[in-house]
């Protein structure tokens, strides 16, 4: 009987898949050779492949161009990137060589908006869907990208009180643009009947008509927005919120003629175990057809449709991969692999809300499997991995090998890469700032293409030094 863990991935999933193979017994990764970058940098490693925003970009709207060919549908499709997942620079600009919008959630990502623009990788046409709870810093930056010219920037409102902010600060003498976000009501698990972000869905018609209607000279409302904290997935709840809001457009078209959008926001799940599965294709045919057949029994044009693809866009381009530093036998039933980091620190997600991500060994699947709990260095109870998305469970290759024929191995550490990991992580943790412990952020990698095509790796971030933490400490 073959106990290497190579024989359990086999027989559990189908291996290899998209993004992950062996090559002479290695983990590749996006074709990436892994052991290799391991060898040149060392871990812990943070890796990220750019090269994959453009292929989830390109892949989403392909599927919705499919879906729009084949519902006949009239309006239009646009994709925007969610950048709370992500703000690093080389993210968002590797988003935008794909002719793509932006969706905003804070005061500072007009800061970003206007740093793009200086640097010419987005124009005065660039779609900003403006989204949050806003206060005065917030409005009045929009208020200002709206005056210096940016035609396209839509502020989408959370609650009554802040249409009157733009009221008193955007001059352009031309109508801007609105949308409003609905609160949709939460799934029956949730603690809160409905979300805290958007107004009322019964408030909405009526504020229209009271705050809107009549001053399509000095504003106008272009866009409906709804989001489900939960995402995109095929289930009773899904499609009846999204019905509401379908209805709702339906409804406020038929004396607003100006509105032309919905925005169904972001939620579109990625592969977190080698047996994800999703019908990516199928739920964009339905929610398109849901979209138009509503239209067409309210007998109202068919919307625009707006997307905020975060974790979509940036989740798989991202790595985090460790080492195995220890093993420690605690009892009859618990092995621990100690990891030269912490999860509470770099991927803090597990940790906060039970998160779980890809998680695969670089090397040594030759050797025999056992059940392990991974754990990390900080001295908290909580740091630790024990189970994965397909199973209440965490097997990895043993750390040695009894095989006479591969005893050489023995000397190397096993290495573990949780992949997917590149939408929010690095924003909870607080990048470059204190950790817990003081356990240092990894040192970061970046994968591109150069102007030939080929894959080039460098160095974004070092290790993060003691004198850097000690300083924002207050002590040097």
């Amino acid at each position: 009987m073959n106990n290497s863990y190579d024989s359990l991935v086999q027989q559990t999933f189908n291996f290899p898949q998209e993004g992950f193979k062996l090559h002479n017994d290695h983990l590749q990764y996006n074709d990436l050779d892994i052991k290799a970058l391991i060898d040149k940098y060392g871990t812990p490693l943070k890796l990220t492949y750019l090269p994959k925003i453009g292929m989830q970009i390109n892949r989403a709207k392909d599927m919705f161009a499919n879906a729009f060919k084949k519902h006949k549908y009239e309006g239009q499709y646009n994709y925007c990137y969610c950048t709370k997942s992500s703000h690093f620079s080389f993210i968002v600009e590797e988003a935008l060589k794909h002719n793509i919008h932006l969706e905003t959630s804070y005061a500072y990502d007009i800061d970003i908006i206007n740093a793009l623009y200086k640097k010419k990788k987005i124009t005065k046409d660039t779609h900003i869907v403006c989204n949050g709870f806003k206060q005065k810093n917030y409005t009045s930056r929009i208020a200002k990208l709206i005056n210096d010219g940016f035609k396209n920037v839509i502020p989408v409102l959370d609650n009554k009180e802040e249409l009157n902010m733009y009221k008193r600060n955007i001059r352009t003498g031309e109508p801007f643009k609105l949308g409003i976000r609905i609160a949709a009501e939460e799934e029956p698990s949730f603690p809160f009947y409905t979300s805290r972000l958007g107004m009322k869905a019964k408030d909405v018609l009526g504020f229209y008509v009271d705050e809107i209607e009549g001053y399509e000279d000095k504003f106008q409302l272009k866009m409906l927005h709804i989001f489900l904290n939960k995402g995109i997935k095929d289930d009773v709840y899904y499609w009846s919120e999204l019905q509401k809001s379908i209805t709702l457009y339906c409804q406020l078209k038929k004396i607003c003629p100006e509105l032309d959008s919905i925005n169904i926001g972001g939620g579109f799940p990625i592969k977190h175990s080698l047996g994800f599965e999703y019908d990516y294709q199928f739920m964009i045919n339905e929610i398109v057809g849901n979209i138009k057949n509503a239209c067409k029994k309210a007998k109202v044009q068919m919307p625009n449709i707006y997307t905020e693809f975060g974790s979509f866009t940036v989740g798989e381009s991202m790595a985090h991969i460790y080492s195995v530093i220890g093993e420690k036998v605690q009892n009859d039933r618990e092995t621990w692999y100690m990891i030269d980091s912490s999860f509470i620190t770099t991927l803090p997600d597990t940790w906060g809300i039970g998160e779980k991500f890809l998680m695969l060994p670089i090397n040594k699947w030759k050797n025999e499997y056992q059940r392990v709990v991974l754990g990390g260095i900080t001295c908290d109870g909580h740091d630790y991995y024990d189970s994965e998305e397909h199973i209440n469970e965490v097997f990895l290759p043993k750390v040695k090998t009894t095989n006479e024929d591969d005893l050489e191995s023995n000397k190397e550490p096993l290495y573990v890469g949780f992949f997917h990991t590149g939408a929010y992580q690095d924003q909870i943790s607080g990048y470059g700032g204190i950790k817990h412990c003081l356990i240092p952020s990894p040192k970061h990698i970046i994968v591109e293409k150069d102007k030939n095509g080929k894959l080039i790796d460098w160095v974004y971030a070092k290790e993060q030094s003691s004198q850097s933490m000690l300083k924002i400490l207050g002590y040097q």
